[in-house]
């Protein structure tokens, strides 16, 4: 059976027009896979922030997404820095869902979600990091003494290991700031903190982020036995 130009250019437009509509939402579904992983961290951020504005008005000054260079990786991110008269609590968010298991001195800690696991870095080693970067840059400031590493899971996880004191599941970590009721560094003092560290913060921009990503991906490389990177 011959068919003519007109007749397949009705079969290729009926085609178009019934699949036309499954384009987007493959797009949409394309672009959700890529960004999963910076929408569901900006999310836990969005979480710590209201939970500052609900429970830790002032004198509490929150600083988020703080991208500060390092003489070793080029960059450290550092999610949330709350200053107050009480420490600098340096703060790491992990929205992750699932089973958590994980020890203070384990080199990673496991997600179990699904009846499968995943590795991922013990997230106190990579505050750890991230606390010695912001000592050095107020180390004519303030003491060591006075910052403090906290780190933030999101409620949909469970703990099934015991944590360290610093760990928490949703707000239960406003409760521990809390518990830092000594003024320990004058109201003059924190302005100066505040300021050193905004004029230390790189421009928060796609560059930005980009550049800190190939820095982890760069420190990975050159060691085989480490984790892979996390953010």
């Amino acid at each position: 059976m011959n068919i003519t130009m007109s007749q397949s250019l009705n079969i290729a437009g009926t085609i178009t027009s019934q699949i036309w509509w499954m384009i987007p939402l493959f797009m949409i579904g394309f672009l959700f896979k890529v960004f999963k992983p910076l929408i569901k961290g900006k999310l836990g951020e969005f979480a710590v922030s209201t939970h500052v504005k609900l429970y830790l008005k002032e004198p509490y000054i929150l600083l988020n997404d703080c991208t500060l260079p390092d003489e070793s990786t080029g960059t450290t991110q550092i999610d949330h820095i709350l200053l107050s008269p009480y420490g600098i609590f340096i703060i790491e968010t992990k929205n992750y869902t699932g089973w958590i298991f994980g020890g203070e001195r384990q080199k990673t800690w496991t997600q179990n979600i699904y009846k499968k696991s995943y590795k991922f870095q013990n997230p106190l080693h990579q505050n750890y990091k991230h606390s010695k970067v912001l000592e050095q840059i107020l180390s004519d400031v303030v003491e060591a003494k006075y910052l403090h590493s906290i780190i933030v899971f999101m409620p949909d996880c469970e703990f099934k290991t015991q944590m360290p004191a610093n760990v928490f599941r949703g707000a239960a970590w406003v409760d521990y700031v809390k518990t830092f009721q000594e003024p320990v560094i004058s109201s003059i003092k924190l302005k100066r903190i505040q300021f050193r560290i905004e004029k230390e913060i790189l421009e928060k921009s796609w560059k930005t982020n980009r550049q800190h990503v190939q820095n982890l991906k760069e420190k990975h490389q050159g060691s085989t036995s480490a984790p892979p990177p996390s953010l």
